[in-house]
């Protein structure tokens, strides 16, 4: 269950101290000049504000006094792009990278970080919008993993291939209807692997920008595997090659 942090000024000063936010929400039609320094530190943080009304404030706050003020607390702290690739420079390997095309489930989330920590890799990268955010339920299903991985939320995940691009790391999505088959790519460079949606799978433009799409064999009567689920057998192929090649 989400934490919250109720009222003007302990918003304010959680903002100030660059504590773990993921929303905001205002009570329509709250002003006044904590509500604009409210905004303006959102925005220069890019944590997102909405507005709701009376009655989904008395809900949250029940009897507590929110001032039209409510902050849902993240439990995670995110970190930048740059800062996945200096754990890959810290410890002299190839950059290794998952990426997350809004993921929606937090189980799935959860499971793919454990996954992508027990793999070796340097980060993960999900959006901050349409997608899960490392709550409660995400720290548990991780088994705390989550805690111990480098984790970046992006504004837009297709710049952020881009940026990957750029630094040298070669972008691979896991996509069903690729031809070339995932156990048949060198993943021994720097990567990064892409996941999409659970029933969407990757976006067009995720895919146009991806270097390469590549596919996981099914051999029953279902048409594709559980996110988590092909994520892990992308993240481990990776490890086994790594891996192999060290021997």
């Amino acid at each position: 269950m989400a934490d919250f942090i109720f009222g003007r000024q302990p918003v304010l000063e959680a903002l100030k101290a660059r504590q773990p936010i993921e929303k905001i929400m205002v009570q329509h039609g709250t002003h006044g000049r904590a509500i604009d320094d409210i905004y303006k530190l959102a925005k220069q943080n890019g944590i997102p504000i909405t507005q709701a009304g009376k009655e989904r404030f008395h809900e949250l706050s029940k009897e507590k006094n929110s001032q039209g003020v409510i902050a849902v607390a993240g439990t995670k702290a995110y970190v930048e792009l740059e800062d996945i690739l200096a754990v890959a420079q810290s410890r002299k390997e190839p950059a290794f990278i998952l990426i997350l095309d809004e993921i929606e489930d937090p189980q799935n989330l959860g499971a793919l970080i454990r996954t992508a920590e027990c793999a070796g890799t340097h980060g993960v990268v999900i959006p901050k919008h349409h997608a899960a955010t490392v709550n409660d339920t995400v720290m548990k299903t991780s088994a705390g993993a989550a805690a111990h991985i480098a984790i970046a939320r992006v504004p837009n995940i297709v710049h952020a291939l881009e940026e990957l691009k750029r630094s040298g790391t070669w972008i691979i999505g896991a996509d069903m209807d690729a031809k070339g088959l995932y156990h048949q790519a060198d993943f021994k460079g720097p990567v990064g692997i892409v996941i999409g949606n659970e029933g969407k799978g990757l976006r067009r433009l995720v895919k146009e920008n991806c270097d390469f799409l590549v596919s996981i064999p099914l051999f029953g009567k279902l048409q594709s595997l559980n996110a988590s689920v092909a994520g892990g057998l992308m993240l481990y192929e990776v490890a086994k090659q790594r891996h192999a090649a060290e021997r």
